[in-house]
């Protein structure tokens, strides 16, 4: 039995050693492996340094957009006010040239009732000075 106890023994230490051991570690690294973690380490920063001028560009074209997004509501909102500023014009325009339409209207009648009047009387007066003319050159 002795043995038994004497080989229980040993398998726990070498069982203490080994975690022991898986636990600190191993220094050794081979030499083709640091490189491979070298070219990575870089790799990271490249990347690392990629990332950050890609959300300083990001950063940068966010502003720029929220700028002209600024501008095309300024814009909107000045075209709906032209437009509805037209749209008022556009109807006084029309109320206008309707007034005008109907004051054209009696106003051609009374117009066409003065012509004939004033055609009338220049007639008339044509007609009286003549007359003067003659009866001044008779007496």
């Amino acid at each position: 039995m002795g043995d038994g106890r004497e080989w229980n023994g040993w398998l726990r230490l070498c069982a203490v050693v080994g975690m022991g051991l898986m636990v600190a570690g191993c220094d050794y690294w081979p030499p083709a492996l640091q490189a491979q973690i070298e070219q990575l380490r870089s790799e990271v920063q490249a990347a690392t340094a990629e990332r950050a001028q890609l959300q300083n560009q990001l950063t940068a074209l966010t502003k720029v957009k929220d700028d002209l997004q600024a501008q095309v509501d300024d814009l909107s909102r000045a075209n709906r006010e032209k437009t509805s500023m037209i749209n008022g014009l556009q109807s006084s325009l029309a109320a206008a040239q309707e007034r005008l339409a109907k004051q054209a209207k009696p106003a051609s009648a009374k117009s066409s009732t003065a012509k004939a009047s004033t055609k009338s009387s220049s007639k008339v007066a044509a007609k009286a000075p003549a007359k003067k003319k003659t009866a001044t050159t008779t007496h």
